[in-house]
C-alpha cells in the first residue's frame, strides 16, 4: 500500500512538514517512543511526545501522546474502491499551564492553531509524501 509505505518513511517527516521543529523518533513499530516539537501558526511551540502502543501494518497506528498535550491518537487506513481513507481520531487536551491558560482564555486561537496544523499536515502529506493535489482538503 502506498500510503503505508509513506508512512513508513519516517526520516522524511520534517521535509514533510516544515512546521514540525523537532523530530526524534525509529521506525514506525509497536514500541518506539518519539519526541516532537511542533510550530502551529500561533505564538507557541507543542512538544510532546508520543508512545507507538499499536502498530498494525497497513492497518493503524495507536499511541499514547504525553507532553505539551496529553491523550490518545489513533491513525486507520480503509482502502476503498481502489482509494485510500486515512483518518485519525484523537483525545488530547493540554497538560502543560501555558497551553491551558490559551485553551482556557483565548479557545479561539488553540481551536485555529490545532485545525490548521492538521489540515496543514493533511494536505502536505497528501501533497509532498504522495505527490497528489488530489489529497489537499478544499
Amino acid at each position: 500500500m502506498t500510503v503505508w509505505r509513506a508512512l513508513e518513511g519516517v526520516e522524511d517527516y520534517q521535509r514533510w512538514w516544515p512546521w514540525l521543529r523537532r523530530f526524534d523518533a525509529g521506525p514506525l513499530v509497536t514500541g518506539e517512543h518519539w519526541t516532537c516539537a511542533a510550530r502551529p501558526p500561533v505564538p507557541y511551540v507543542v512538544r510532546f511526545h508520543l508512545a507507538l502502543d499499536d502498530v498494525v501494518a497497513p492497518d493503524h497506528v495507536d499511541a499514547t501522546v504525553s507532553g505539551d498535550i496529553a491523550g490518545r491518537a489513533l491513525l486507520t487506513l480503509t482502502e476503498r474502491a481502489g482509494a485510500c481513507e486515512l483518518r485519525l481520531q484523537a483525545v488530547l487536551a493540554p497538560a502543560r499551564s501555558l497551553l491551558q491558560a490559551v485553551t482556557a482564555l483565548l479557545p479561539p486561537v488553540a481551536r485555529f492553531g490545532h485545525d490548521r496544523l492538521i489540515t496543514t499536515g493533511a494536505a502536505q502529506f497528501g501533497a509532498v509524501a504522495l505527490g497528489s493535489r488530489a489529497a489537499l482538503p478544499s
